[in-house]
């Protein structure tokens, strides 16, 4: 499984950006899906999961993120609106099925004041 990642770029704060991830090498079963970021100098957190229907934000997002599960195309999405410069970072997508874990190549988002 191969995931592409797209939507990524420079947008001034309070704007909006759509993520896009492509899931390609299938057929797999997805047991849950998430989007991460990683800010420089910061580790790697999770901003929103999907999992049996369960979804999770980050407190940081909340009320500002959408994530949406995969389509029929193979692709899932994060909406990002109301965007703040500490949203600046590099943002992931992440697929599990069953036992495996498969990550995207990252996507920059910088968020200017």
């Amino acid at each position: 499984v191969q995931l592409q990642a797209y939507g990524g770029g420079l947008v001034q704060a309070g704007g909006s950006l759509r993520l896009s991830c492509v899931a390609s090498g299938g057929p797999f079963r997805i047991t849950a899906i998430g989007w991460f970021r990683q800010a420089p100098g910061k580790q790697r957190e999770l901003v929103a999961a999907n999992s049996g229907g369960t979804t999770t934000y980050a407190e940081s997002v909340k009320g500002r993120f959408a994530i949406s599960g995969v389509n029929a195309n193979n692709t899932m999405y994060l909406q990002m609106n109301s965007l703040k410069p500490e949203d600046t970072a590099v943002y992931y997508c992440n697929l599990r099925s069953g036992w495996a874990n498969y990550w995207g190549q990252g996507t920059q988002v910088t968020v200017s004041s």
